[in-house]
């Protein structure tokens, strides 16, 4: 009986469906909320005026199946419907699509387009699937790629599926495979970099990452796939760890930039790379295997884009 709010709305009792279990309360609000500001629901939990079981929760609090949630009276504006995205861009996500069914889509994403709005940006992947597929409501990314980074990209349909897919990442349960052009000649014998990688946060809100004894653990495991004499290498990245930029911070440690980037890249290399044509961050997640939640595997891959593969072919005649 999940029953949206209305711009003004009395005490709602909003019964906790079985896909909702394991979801944190906060969240499970935003959702059924519509039209609620962020700032709402966080001052209505702080306040104690949303009780689970008529007893007060935190925020963090994770339903159960059956739970009933008492919501007060609210004045809501009326639910903000997100701008419409073009149908240009709809199409072209739409033909990303690589594989579909009841509860998963996976979509090879082009560079250059985000996975959500936010951060002045008025739509993203996220967005412009729930557009495409109103009657899924519980899309969600499985996870995230950057906005530069194109790919296997993962969503679910259902919250089943979710929970599944976040527990096989934490596992060994999905291996994703990405292709990098980095800098230089990598070496054969450079099979892994294994460095600590800490987050920082600089006043411009921009997000910079860094190799730091103090940073969480992480693993990233590197082949040659292609050399292009001693100026540059496409090398396939599997990160056995999920920190984010991994694979850009974990190539430039071992200093082999990834071209494109202009976070932690290499100026001079990305300028070459351009020159032929090259005008994009060169990481692409190809490849990706996940355990299924009946026991199956799915295999997928997903072809670079035209501008990667001229570039290329430029770079090895």
């Amino acid at each position: 009986m999940n029953t949206p709010a209305s711009p003004t709305s009395g005490v709602q009792l909003l019964e906790v469906a079985p896909e909702y279990a394991g979801q944190r309360i906060d969240n499970f609000l935003r959702t059924q909320l519509k039209g609620a500001p962020k700032t709402l629901i966080y001052r209505i939990l702080r306040k104690g005026e949303v009780r689970v079981n008529k007893g007060r929760i935190k925020p963090e609090y994770k339903l159960q199946a059956g739970d009933v949630v008492r919501v007060p009276p609210l004045r809501l504006s009326e639910p903000d419907e997100p701008a419409p995205v073009a149908q240009g861009m709809l199409e072209r996500l739409e033909a990303a699509i690589v594989y579909e069914d009841k509860a998963l889509i996976v979509l090879n994403k082009p560079a250059g387009i985000a996975v959500h709005g936010g951060s002045g940006l008025s739509f993203g992947v996220i967005e412009a699937f729930r557009q495409l597929r109103p009657e899924a409501k519980d899309l969600e990314l499985v996870h995230r790629l950057d906005r530069d980074t194109s790919g296997l990209l993962m969503i679910a349909k259902k919250r089943s599926m979710l929970r599944h897919l976040h527990e096989a990442l934490r596992g060994d349960g999905v291996d994703k495979r990405y292709l990098a052009l980095v800098r230089g000649s990598w070496p054969t014998s450079k099979k892994k970099v294994s460095a600590p990688l800490l987050k920082n946060n600089l006043r411009s809100g921009e997000r910079m990452v860094e190799v730091n004894p103090e940073g969480k653990e992480a693993l990233t495991e590197f082949r040659v796939v292609r050399r292009f004499g001693e100026f540059a290498t496409l090398v396939e990245a599997s990160p056995i760890t999920g920190r984010t930029h991994q694979i850009r911070v974990h190539a430039k440690h071992a200093g082999h930039s990834i071209a494109g980037d202009p976070k932690y890249g290499d100026e001079d290399f990305t300028r070459e790379i351009r020159e032929l044509g090259g005008k994009r961050l060169f990481l692409h997640a190809h490849s990706l295997a996940i355990s299924l939640p009946d026991g199956g595997e799915l295999k997928l891959e997903a072809p670079v884009d035209e501008m990667w593969e001229k570039t290329l072919e430029r770079l090895g005649a």
